[in-house]
């Protein structure tokens, strides 16, 4: 997991797909977080993202970065506590203009049944499981 982490973090913005009804739809991200032991990402809950990831929480991100891709497919989960949404915020502090862990807004989620697979034109592919 941590080198999903890295890879993410490096690349900066990944691509996060998701399905309203039967369209799918894409959009840059850049929050990634690690919090005990879980791989998180952050969004508000009035966005179409979230009302997205509630219908149907199966999603698939893609970074790019160096001549290496990683696709990582699997289900988010909601965490509401406070302590998860305030080490997702300590984490990326310029979003505190927008959100505030006691807010009704701040939402982030963690991966569950994930699946990373690190591939290049020159390598083997690499997949990890968490």
């Amino acid at each position: 997991m941590q080198k999903v982490l890295d890879f993410l973090k490096s690349a900066e913005t990944y691509y996060l797909a998701t399905m309203d009804g039967d369209q799918p739809r894409v959009r840059p991200f850049g929050t990634i977080h690690i919090f005990e032991g879980k791989l998180y990402i952050q969004t508000g809950k009035v966005k179409p993202t979230s009302k997205q990831i509630a219908i149907n929480p199966k999603v698939e991100l893609c970074a790019f970065k160096d001549g290496t891709w990683l696709r990582l497919s699997g289900e988010l989960v909601d965490d509401d506590r406070v302590e998860a949404k305030k080490s997702m915020l300590d984490a990326y502090p310029m979003l505190r203009g927008m959100y505030d862990e006691n807010d009704d807004n701040t939402q982030v989620l963690y991966f569950k049944n994930a699946t990373a697979t690190f591939s290049s034109f020159t390598s083997t592919p690499e997949t990890i499981t968490f």
